[in-house]
């Protein structure tokens, strides 16, 4: 059907908005303060609530649906529209903009600029550096006390501990730490719960995912995949960005705060030794002396636990899974991420800041 003179005018205008909209983030990058007083704890938490209130009761992914019309509604689109790549180029590039344009208003809007707001050390007053001597500190002291509730458990040091839940029941739980840390940073309260098991953990696992937040439907989903000592972390995680914590690192760090506030000792040394974990690694990248004479004061069956977390990756290791980490790298440094994928190290210094002078 020939489009008339006033919407293909339209149609321009929206797709100029897209380069508007760009130009528009990079201003509004330097004004983290402000979008977190109006957007991140202002505008946000009402759309995050609705959107929970709306869909979190459905026991099956309504975002997962919407992705899925999406794209049937985009190969509809080429099938019917690809002769005019001939006929009329600049106007396909232009209908294509347009809807990229509204797509990506839609997606900032809802939950986006949560990417530009003020940095997590600033909001929970920590120290956003540490030394090497800090963080060898703070390694000692988490091997100190996942070893100890390792056996409070009541297990055996070389014994593998794997968590007496389903994947329901720790849905459940994930809130009670929530709740516990609301006393401590009440800007971190999360209600109501609103979290599934990803119809798509299969593609998850290949693209090497343990879980996402859709951020058109506001719902959080984990890979129902991982049966491991990190199903609980990847829930608060997921959980996490629903409250409007967009970087990864800072999810990761709430994360463990989430679990390690938790009642439950299960939960408790899951986010215990995630975070451990995170801080051997970066001994071995800083101090890889220090890092051969840590390992071995670690419980085996700690290490059991990471061992298993690699084996089930490495079962679904694939050339996508690569372009998918290359695409998600480049997709958090245009979202105001300037390291990617790597500044998830920023979730050490913020355990290492957090346990400086926490008694544990």
């Amino acid at each position: 059907m020939k489009q008339t003179r006033v919407q293909k005018r339209r149609k321009l205008l929206i797709a100029t908005l897209l380069i508007v909209q760009v130009f528009g983030l990079k201003i509004l990058s330097n004004y983290p303060s402000f979008v977190e007083n109006y957007y991140s704890r202002g505008i946000y938490p009402i759309i995050s609530k609705v959107s929970r209130y709306l869909f979190g009761w459905l026991p099956f992914s309504i975002g997962d649906i919407f992705y899925l019309l999406i794209v049937l509604f985009a190969i509809r689109w080429m099938y019917k529209n690809f002769r005019r790549l001939k006929s009329e180029p600049i106007w396909f590039f232009v209908e294509i903009m347009a809807t990229m344009s509204v797509v990506y208003f839609m997606f900032n809007l809802l939950w986006g600029l949560n990417y530009y707001r003020e940095p997590l050390h600033k909001t929970l007053a920590l120290e956003s550096d540490y030394t090497t001597q800090q963080l060898i500190v703070t390694t000692e002291r988490l091997i100190v006390k996942a070893n100890a509730m390792h056996r409070q458990l009541g297990y055996k040091d070389s014994i593998k501990i794997d968590l007496p839940y389903t994947q329901k029941e720790i849905f459940k739980k994930s809130l009670n730490g929530y709740k516990n840390l609301e006393a401590e940073f009440p800007q971190l309260a999360y209600s109501p719960r609103s979290i599934k098991k990803s119809g798509w953990s299969t593609g998850l696992t290949y693209m090497g995912y343990s879980g996402y937040y859709n951020p058109f439907s506001g719902e959080a989903q984990v890979n129902n995949l991982i049966k491991t000592y990190k199903f609980p972390v990847v829930s608060c995680h997921e959980e996490a960005h629903q409250i409007g914590y967009a970087a990864e690192n800072e999810a990761n760090f709430i994360a463990t705060l989430a679990t390690i506030h938790n009642d439950d000792p299960y939960i408790q040394y899951s986010g215990y030794i995630f975070a451990l974990r995170y801080c051997v690694n970066e001994i071995a990248r800083r101090d890889i002396d220090k890092y051969h004479e840590l390992l071995p004061t670690i419980n085996f069956g700690i290490l059991e636990s990471y061992r298993e977390m690699r084996e089930f990756w490495d079962r679904y290791q694939n050339p996508f899974e690569t372009f998918s980490k290359a695409f998600w790298d480049q997709f958090l440094k245009a979202n105001n991420q300037s390291k990617g994928i790597m500044s998830y190290s920023y979730m050490v210094a913020l355990v290492v800041n957090y346990f400086e002078d926490k008694e544990f």
